[in-house]
């Protein structure tokens, strides 16, 4: 089950011919990737749990500019034993203007790092259940 927001294209997010710089896919695909998380009452930082990237990748079909509204649409794609997976369509008035991918691995978080886990029963339900 697809999970969107929308977001307005900022200035500040563009180059100098007012084109979304390619980066900010990235940080675009982690605010519907919080969203989500968020969504089914979790967050991507809980008290000892969090989910750092182990992939990401986006292709680009045609650009965004300033002032664009843009649909976000995630949809998990993987609930693995430790990581998850998801795509993300980036639509621009309905048109595919790009199209992302991220896992992510549940890890333990101590002041030595971090260490993947298994995903726990209680998020590893939500979690199925969005997918």
């Amino acid at each position: 089950m697809p999970f969107s927001i929308t977001h307005r294209v900022q200035f500040s997010e563009t180059d100098m011919a007012r084109v979304v710089h390619f980066s900010n896919y990235f940080k675009w695909m982690e605010e519907i990737e919080h969203a989500f998380f968020r969504s089914l009452g979790l967050s991507v930082v809980m008290e000892k749990i969090s989910w750092p990237r182990i992939a990401t990748s986006c292709e680009y079909l045609l650009p965004a500019r300033f002032e664009d509204e843009v649909t976000l649409v995630l949809r998990v794609t993987r609930v693995g034993g430790k990581s998850l997976s998801y795509e993300v369509d980036f639509l621009i008035a309905g048109q595919a203007a790009a199209k992302g991918q991220l896992t992510s691995v549940c890890c333990a978080v101590s002041p030595q790092g971090f260490s993947a886990m298994a995903i726990p029963p209680a998020i590893r339900e939500k979690l199925a259940a969005a997918g």
